[in-house]
């Protein structure tokens, strides 16, 4: 099942399609699903872009980013599964799969204040609110401190084990920005709350998995096929819990949409039945 490309990018896709334009080089980034449970399924954490965003302006998107260099620093403060297995996982190499890990927490905590660390392998950082977290979110955000010395300074490790490893999508040739994205999900931790605090959000909210879906459907939001997919298979789940035991079995081959000449884009065969059951 394929889902029809919008208007102003099907001239583009063509240009792509016969050979006019060369694809852009795809930079590596992570994102997170942040979950909590709700009467109705999982709940996850949406930021509204700004809308003058280069990149997915004004769709509702999922914490996340791009990697940074100091992401691979091998000497960062670790519990959990370590990057050789988390290699396994990501169908990526040892060094890599560090590095996404390590983004994947560090913007969930810079766009989001939630942070997946802890002072031993068995706790979570309690509470992040403070100036003082502030002070440190806003540095990492504007890449004057690294994480690995963020979390030396306050004697933090990071949780790997708080993460699961659920999709990975890489943006189809035609797009001017390209991203091969690593999608995590994680249940928010007791004790710490988001807030609205990232510089590329307009709004930030709370939806059950599948509402965020109909919003969707009903042009309330928008959203990226990425998303909406993730969104879609979450909501299939009674809980974070079921989520997270779920990762553990997850696929994580690269998907690329592909594009047809009804201009309609493709989407992992996993989702095609959910997305047929849906629009009936």
């Amino acid at each position: 099942m394929r889902v029809a490309l919008p208007p102003h990018l099907v001239e583009h896709a063509r240009e792509f399609a016969e050979g006019r334009r060369t694809p852009a080089e795809p930079r590596d980034a992570a994102t997170v699903v942040l979950m909590r449970p709700g009467a109705d399924g999982p709940e996850i954490y949406l930021l509204r872009r700004h809308t003058t965003m280069a990149f997915a302006g004004g769709m509702c998107v999922f914490p996340g980013g791009g990697v940074d260099p100091r992401d691979f620093d091998s000497e960062v403060g670790w519990a959990g599964p370590p990057p050789s297995v988390w290699a396994g996982q990501l169908l990526t190499s040892e060094e890599m799969a560090r590095a996404l890990v390590c983004a994947a927490v560090r913007e969930t905590f810079e766009e989001s204040g939630v942070l997946l660390a802890g002072p031993s392998p068995a706790e979570v950082a309690a509470d992040t609110t403070g100036d003082d977290w502030e002070a440190d979110r806003r540095a990492l955000e504007a890449k004057d401190l690294s994480f690995t010395s963020f979390l030396d300074r306050r004697g933090l490790v990071l949780r790997s084990d708080l993460l699961g490893a659920w999709a990975a999508w890489c943006t189809p040739v035609f797009e001017p920005r390209r991203f091969r994205t690593w999608f995590f999900a994680a249940l928010l931790p007791s004790g710490q709350r988001t807030r609205d605090v990232s510089s590329e959000s307009s709004s930030v909210l709370w939806m059950p998995a599948l509402g965020a879906c109909d919003a969707v459907d009903a042009e309330e939001i928008g959203m990226m096929p990425p998303t909406y997919v993730t969104c879609l298979e979450i909501g299939q789940y009674a809980d974070p819990g079921a989520v997270l035991a779920a990762a553990q079995g997850r696929d994580m081959t690269m998907f690329t949409p592909t594009v047809d000449a009804d201009h309609r884009v493709s989407i992992p065969d996993r989702a095609v039945r959910l997305l047929e059951t849906r629009r009936g």
